[in-house]
């Protein structure tokens, strides 16, 4: 697993995917413990590595950060994220791809071994204006529960 530093001011986009795990019309959220959006509360997820799968890495992270066995549903979503540093350099460039997931087994415990994630906690959509989560993460978020109410 690669460190957050040497993902700043990369040479090109980092592809990374997103799960958008919900249950019951609420969705998982993790706290993140390392740069980008350090302390901050997102989706689960992370990079690729090279010769994964999309849903490999995706299960990967997830498992990674939650200890969730997840199963991986349509994408959501896909959207750059692009942090800036005070020269106006791109400090942190992602461009992610969100799936709707649901939970195959387990209950979410935060920071495997390794992780990036120092929190964990399932939300209810009505709730999720409480964890300050970007803009984008959000309309993410109320695309996907969206899509699974209508699935249901």
């Amino acid at each position: 697993m690669a460190t957050s530093d040497s993902r700043r001011h990369p040479d090109r986009p980092i592809v990374a995917v997103g799960a958008v795990v919900v249950d019951a019309g609420r969705v998982l959220l993790v706290k993140r413990g390392r740069e980008p959006l350090k302390g901050a509360w997102s989706l689960p997820g992370g990079a690729v590595e090279t010769g994964e799968t999309l849903e490999a890495a995706l299960a990967r992270e997830v498992r990674e950060e939650t200890a969730l066995e997840i199963v991986v549903g349509p994408v959501v979503e896909v959207l750059d994220s692009i942090r800036r540093d005070a020269d106006g350099r791109a400090e942190y460039h992602y461009v992610i791809i969100d799936y709707l997931c649901r939970v195959r087994a387990g209950a979410p415990t935060a920071a495997a071994c390794g992780s990036d994630a120092d929190g964990v906690c399932w939300v209810a959509a009505a709730d999720l204006d409480r964890f300050e989560l970007t803009a984008a993460a959000a309309a993410v978020v109320r695309k996907a529960l969206a899509s699974a109410h209508g699935a249901t």
